[in-house]
């Protein structure tokens, strides 16, 4: 009896195995008959599309159907800080160029490039002493700015002043010397409430009599909208030119992230001294920075440098095709 108990047993075991190897054989079976997650498509099958996201991948959707919805890619470069009136020429431009099948994305990129005009580097003269005016409003970071440009210029060889013309703001003369000595630059400055007009005398003399090649003259945050504080740029421009020298750059300070607000910025100050150039700030962030379209195309001002970070090293050169691939992107 105890045989037979044993044979029953040892029968009920083989087949507990016999049925876990079948089962294991059809997993096995199944597995080889659907590629894995991750593997290569099986030959004459198309990947699945990377998806793209961004203006340029809607501009492309939206020129790449049957229809032309023109005022929807106008509303596409509003909504991207590009402003009504240049989004209005941009998307003229597009549709003189366009034939159905074209490359939306780089007929646009091409013409944002063509509104934004060459690259201009800051223009400084050869022999003699260059002076840059900086003006903007305040919270832009003008004085960041000038410290960041004051230490790339001494970063080319050029032999940089400061004045601390920034007479009202408190700790603007504080932030600007710590500008300075991480530059390697001479300040000149004068007591909080000073005379904005006699920082910038004394400097013009104190960097000529040093033989400095570059004055940048730190003026004082002001609102665009306030007449004196505006005409007082004015007087500025008429020191410097008593003092023996004139301003050969005015460069506005523009914060990316104002939008639209900063094309009545620029107005103002263009209307107080002759704009030669805009430095676009704080462009790190989500700022899509469109306003410069705007103001290339409304002002003329091209953009000289653009803000890219926190560090002293974060002022970069505009370079207008760089700037279209970050528009397209937005």
């Amino acid at each position: 009896m105890e045989i037979v108990v044993a044979i029953l047993f040892v029968g009920l075991a083989l087949a507990f195995v016999f049925i876990r190897l079948s089962a294991a054989r059809r997993a096995v079976d199944r597995s080889r008959e659907r590629p894995a997650a991750g593997s290569p498509a099986p030959a004459g099958v198309a990947p699945p599309p990377v998806r793209r996201e961004g203006l340029g991948a809607r501009v492309r959707t939206l020129l790449g159907a049957d229809a032309s919805p023109w005022e929807e890619l106008r509303d596409l470069l509003v909504k991207a800080d590009v402003g009504p009136s240049a989004a209005s020429e941009l998307v003229d431009r597009v549709r003189e160029d366009w034939s159905h099948g074209a490359d939306a994305e780089d007929l646009l990129r091409r013409e944002i490039v063509a509104v934004l005009g060459p690259d201009m580097p800051l223009a400084l003269p050869v022999e003699g002493l260059g002076v840059v005016l900086v003006v903007g409003v305040n919270g832009s970071g003008k004085t960041t700015t000038i410290g960041k440009l004051a230490r790339r210029l001494a970063g080319d060889g050029r032999t940089v002043s400061l004045a601390g013309a920034d007479t009202f703001r408190a700790a603007a003369g504080e932030q600007l010397e710590v500008w300075a000595v991480r530059a390697g630059a001479h300040l000149v400055s004068q007591e909080r409430g000073a005379d904005p007009g006699a920082v910038v005398f004394d400097a013009v003399t104190s960097a000529s009599a040093r033989g400095s090649d570059v004055l940048i003259v730190d003026t004082a945050g002001r609102l665009h909208t306030k007449v004196p504080l505006m005409d007082e740029l004015r007087k500025i421009v008429r020191v410097v030119e008593k003092a023996g020298a004139r301003v050969t750059e005015t460069l506005l300070v523009l914060d990316a992230t104002t939008g639209q607000n900063g094309v009545a910025q620029a107005t103002a100050f263009t209307e107080a001294v002759p704009v030669t150039g805009v430095v676009l700030t704080k462009l790190d962030g989500t700022a899509k920075g469109g306003i410069v379209l705007a103001v290339r195309e409304q002002l003329g001002i091209p953009v000289r440098y653009v803000g890219t970070g926190e560090g002293p090293d974060d002022l970069q050169p505009f370079r207008a095709d760089a700037f279209a691939e970050r528009i397209l992107a937005s």
